[in-house]
């Protein structure tokens, strides 16, 4: 894929900062450079390139490590002069093993800002796939496979119409909490990511809009 670099503004030495985010939870991983080198790369590969202003080479993350970001999206801001790099992170952006290279504080009394709670939870259901642990529930329905896990959704569903039904909301707010980690689980069985749900919910208000306008 060729990219129009004249859509671009890059520094006097060939780069522009890059602003690398996690699609799934918005965080940001890392701040690098990219010159338009290792850019074609990141487009060409789907992952992402950088230039090295200390080894002056072009390096791709996670080559070493394993811990590659998967590029879902790159966009520019409005002076043509940044971009912004929308990843699946496959491990840490990090060197230190940290999520985010941005994990120091200048006000270390402040409360850090709470990570996303669906990102969370679904981290914590890939771990008890990968990693199974006795007496966890999430651990007994993989166990159990995927007719147990159908079953149980089909059955949360069932309880939040009641719920509405009764026009009960802290009923229905249980209920959808249920339903929601029990279609996590069966996200995760069947490899389906939140991203892949964002992406399509994205896709479906583009297509409406675009018919709208006709």
């Amino acid at each position: 894929m060729e990219v129009n670099f004249e859509e671009l503004s890059f520094d006097e030495n060939g780069l522009i900062p890059v602003i690398v985010q996690d699609v799934q939870t918005n965080k940001v991983l890392t701040l690098a450079y990219m010159n338009e080198a290792s850019l074609q790369k990141t487009m060409e590969t789907k992952e992402t390139w950088f230039f090295s202003r200390k080894r002056q080479a072009l390096w791709n993350k996670g080559e070493t490590s394993g811990n590659k970001q998967i590029v879902k999206d790159i966009r520019f801001d409005c002076d043509n002069d940044a971009l912004l790099v929308m990843v699946e992170p496959l491990g840490p952006a990090c060197h230190t093993g940290e999520e985010s290279c941005f994990h120091n504080s200048l006000f270390p009394h402040n409360k850090p800002a709470e990570d996303n709670d669906i990102s969370l939870l679904t981290d914590k259901i890939k771990e008890r796939k990968s990693n199974p642990k006795e007496g966890s529930y999430t651990t007994y329905l993989f166990n159990e496979g995927i007719d147990k896990v159908l079953k149980k959704v089909g059955e949360e569903a069932s309880e939040v119409i009641i719920g509405a039904k009764n026009k009960d909301k802290q009923e229905v707010t249980w209920e959808i909490a249920d339903l929601t980690y029990h279609t996590l689980v069966l996200m995760e069985l069947l490899d389906v990511s939140v991203a892949d749900i964002k992406d399509e919910l994205r896709t479906r208000h583009i297509q409406k809009a675009g018919n709208q306008d006709e």
